[in-house]
């Protein structure tokens, strides 16, 4: 446990957040496979509080919801009005406190729709609020533009903190300092109970601000301090979905140049995108225009890309993926697919397996070895090892009602343009004639033909077609065959 562990973290998350312009509320909007309050509540648990608590208004069932599926150790206080920060953070201290919980110690109070904050810099705000024994200590950065954010008030003597003045209630010379408030704060639990009680809402939205507590502690003789984040992009608060995709590209930028660090290959970062959730093994390679979703984990010396995108999907060593969409998949060590192909959930590819061009998979277990090299689909089907498939297979696996299974064995020749009716059976070491409809189990070692016999009827076309090009084309090839006759 850290010494400087937080009493508690406070997530203010209750706002509509009607410049999104969308029926999802602002904080569930999601970018790489997390949504906005989501990512805040990953880097609050960095600093592993005691408490961690998110204030819920806007759509408070749906945000409570979501956030109890991501994380059952949340808890949800609901600030029935927005009434201001301040208010806020006051309605979490009640639920606390409702519930007999008495805070002792450091409470830092995060916005939930900063998705680039790390658990890194909340530590450092942590460490330097217990260091320097500060009553309140605010988050700031210096931004090119300030327009829009609180503006850092310092004592020009001391560089102390004095004050935090919103946007709308400051002066042309408090708009033109850079250093803002991030909204991200570590408070003394007592005193910002105390505090939170002297708030006033004579401001030009008859709010109470959480900001005003700073002055209020300060007039009380507390110390007051800042800790100055290093890079100001990590405080950017989402808005409006230019923002929204902004943030996406910055954070997309943070996980592949982390990925890259440990030893990944990434050939054209600006066209690959990946999810937080995403993982990697050194010498991974990763081509351009490749999309990496959910639990995807690509191992040591495969190949993905380009055009690719693989979801919730685990990529073997040494294993080659081209041009492919995949869900819920398991690509074995040095299996080759695509391109073009299509791996739906379930399915399994073994070891040196392929699933070739125009191929799609359901719910397929592969063996080792087994190749399905082309326009091809595989449904609800075990192949055992070192099998192949003819092209242009299909295995029918639905009756219009119920799916139904197919098993071919290992080392199986199976034709091209075969039809397996399920559920049917291919014993080891079978073959089955190109343009068979097998609807019957064949037995390991056996030659199935299920095919009519081919009838070829002389003179069809220049009787039926006079004239085509086809009857032309046949009566000169007779007299061709004639003359050299």
């Amino acid at each position: 446990m850290s010494a400087n562990r937080p009493a508690a973290v406070v997530v203010l998350a209750a706002g509509e957040g009607t410049r999104m312009k969308s029926a999802t509320p602002k904080v569930l909007h999601a970018i790489c496979g997390r949504s906005l309050v989501g990512h805040v509540v990953a880097a609050s648990r960095e600093l592993d509080p005691e408490h961690l608590v998110v204030i819920v208004g806007h759509a408070r069932e749906q945000v409570a919801g979501h956030l109890a599926e991501i994380d059952p150790g949340v808890r949800t206080a609901v600030q029935h009005e927005q009434n201001g920060t301040g208010h806020a953070v006051r309605m979490g201290l009640e639920e606390l406190s409702n519930n007999g919980i008495t805070l002792d110690g450091t409470v830092v109070v995060v916005c939930g729709d900063t998705p680039l904050l790390t658990g890194e810099t909340l530590q450092r705000l942590s460490t330097t609020h217990a260091a320097d024994g500060n009553a309140v200590t605010v988050l700031t950065a210096e931004v090119p533009d300030s327009t829009g954010y609180g503006r850092i008030v310092r004592d020009e003597a001391t560089g102390a903190v004095t004050a935090i003045v919103e946007h709308k209630d400051a002066t042309d010379a408090q708009r033109a300092i850079r250093e803002i408030n991030s909204g991200v704060f570590a408070f003394d639990a007592q005193l910002l109970t105390d505090a939170l009680g002297k708030v006033r809402t004579d401001n030009s939205q008859g709010e109470e601000y959480l900001t005003d507590v700073l002055g209020i502690l300060r007039e009380a003789g507390h110390r007051v301090g800042a800790a100055v984040a290093g890079d100001h992009r990590e405080i950017l608060g989402i808005n409006n979905r230019v923002q929204l995709a902004e943030a996406r590209k910055l954070l997309n930028e943070r996980l592949l140049h982390a990925a890259m660090m440990s030893g990944v290959t990434v050939v054209d970062p600006a066209t690959t995108w990946v999810d937080v959730t995403v993982t990697f093994e050194a010498d991974a390679l990763v081509q351009p225009g490749t999309q990496l979703v959910g639990a995807t984990h690509v191992a040591t010396g495969a190949e993905v890309g380009p055009n690719t995108r693989l979801t919730d999907t685990s990529v073997g060593a040494g294993a080659r993926v081209d041009n492919t969409v995949a869900d819920s998949a398991v690509i074995g060590e040095n299996a080759t697919v695509g391109p073009y192909a299509y791996l739906r959930p379930g399915t399994r590819l073994g070891a040196k397996s392929k699933a070739g061009a125009y191929v799609e998979m359901k719910n397929a277990e592969i063996g080792e070895g087994t190749k399905v090299p082309h326009l091809s689909y595989v449904g609800d089907a075990t192949i055992g090892e070192y099998t192949n498939i003819g092209a242009a297979s299909v295995f029918v696996n639905y009756d219009g009602v119920n799916k139904h299974h197919t098993t071919i064995g290992s080392h199986c020749r199976t034709g091209s343009d075969n039809m397996f009716v399920a559920p049917v059976t291919i014993g080891d070491g079978a073959y089955t004639a190109a343009g068979s409809v097998i609807t019957k189990d064949v037995p390991p070692g056996s030659l199935a033909v299920a095919r009519g016999q081919q009838r070829n009827i002389e003179g069809w076309v220049a009787r039926k077609r006079p004239g085509s090009a086809a009857a032309q084309a046949a009566s000169a090839a007779r007299q061709a065959t004639d003359g050299e006759q």
